[in-house]
């Protein structure tokens, strides 16, 4: 009987086991929390690093190593609101901040016109 119990655990552990490899890298989400600030106007029509031109009433924003066209998930820690943007740019070139958004993600997360938040992001990791 005992010998019986140790087979249908170690089956049962060899399952689960066998179930969690089969999860795919692009379902692991990565969250990251820092200070996030915004794009001046005055950027309106200049172009991104990825060549397009940047415009402030689409939810873009800009991060040092993120694949462009990676989809962020920016959630504002001091209200709960959060947006969902498009790395389209690099930046920025501060340690203190981890993200620059648009003009229109910043005014959706209420803190357009304060300079800056603390955020967290959350992204798909790449295979």
């Amino acid at each position: 009987m005992k010998y019986c119990l140790l087979l249908i655990s170690m089956f049962l552990f060899i399952q689960v086991d066998a179930q969690e490899d089969t999860i795919p890298l692009d379902s692991i989400q990565k969250i990251k929390t820092g200070f996030a600030t915004y794009y001046h106007r005055k950027f309106e029509g200049r172009r991104t690093t990825s060549g397009a031109k940047y415009r402030r009433g689409k939810f873009t924003a800009a991060h040092l190593s993120l694949p462009f066209g990676t989809i962020v998930t920016v959630t504002n820690l001091s209200n709960g609101k959060s947006v969902e943007v498009e790395i389209n740019d690099r930046g920025p070139y501060s340690k203190r901040f981890i993200i620059d958004v648009s003009e229109c993600a910043a005014k959706e997360l209420g803190f357009f016109g304060k300079g800056q938040s603390k955020v967290e992001i959350a992204y798909n990791r790449k295979s």
